[in-house]
């Protein structure tokens, strides 16, 4: 049994458990989670990007969240980049799709410093964010700290046909007692199919301590990247 087929079968477990986590959200109160990130380069060091994605309480039923993001990434180098970002969030209220009231309806700002560093093939991200809220209850400031890390199974570093696996645990604190808010857990599988386009399938809990906007349970991840070429 050489590496190859070691890696092929931690690919076909990690697939498998993932398709396990989506038949069982069928019958139980697994969400789904879909994204959609589109990014434009201008030069070496900045980036366009806009995102959106659209949440469901039960397996693609009940949908109750969507939002849109768009902003600028400044990569001084290699390890760091800068983000400032704005974007609108609406939360929606529990049985059935994008039932209202409105759990929130919010507009945010913020800016975000990642740095990731590289150990052979290992990838670790360290990610900080500071996000300023505009809620229907009033404005909120929220901060939040992502470690991730990504390992490419098939080559040693990621490029086109690259599949990989990742994992990363965010923690969210607000500045008011009893300051911490939720942790984020995604567990995910995915794939380089070219240097433009980058999809993943994976597995998020999340946990809430409190809850005034998003319900905290289990979801299953769908997500596409695909960076435009300048023509």
């Amino acid at each position: 049994m050489g590496p190859i087929y070691t890696m092929q079968r931690i690919v076909s477990f990690t697939i498998f458990t993932l398709i396990g986590f989506s038949l069982y959200g069928q019958t139980n109160r697994l969400g789904s989670w879909n994204i959609l990130h589109l990014r434009y380069p201008l030069n070496s060091k900045w980036t366009l990007f806009t995102e959106g994605q659209l949440r469901s309480l039960r397996f693609y039923a009940n949908f109750h969240y969507h939002e849109w993001t768009g902003g600028v990434i400044y990569r001084p180098n290699r390890q760091v980049a800068l983000t400032l970002a704005i974007g609108d969030y609406d939360t929606y209220r529990e049985g059935g799709s994008f039932v209202k009231p409105k759990n929130n309806d919010e507009f945010r700002i913020w800016p975000q410093f990642t740095f990731t560093q590289e150990i052979g093939r290992v990838r670790l991200e360290h990610r900080y964010r500071s996000e300023q809220r505009f809620t229907l209850n009033g404005f909120r400031l929220r901060f939040r700290s992502r470690v991730g890390i990504q390992v490419p199974l098939n080559t040693k570093e990621m490029k086109a046909g690259t599949v990989f696996l990742s994992a990363s645990n965010e923690l969210f604190f607000t500045n008011k007692p009893t300051y911490f808010e939720r942790n984020r857990l995604l567990l995910l599988c995915g794939k380089r199919f070219s240097d433009a386009l980058t999809a993943h399938i994976g597995y998020v809990h999340q946990f809430d301590y409190r809850i005034n906007d998003e319900t905290g349970r289990g979801f299953l991840q769908v997500a596409i990247q695909y960076e435009l070429k300048k023509t």
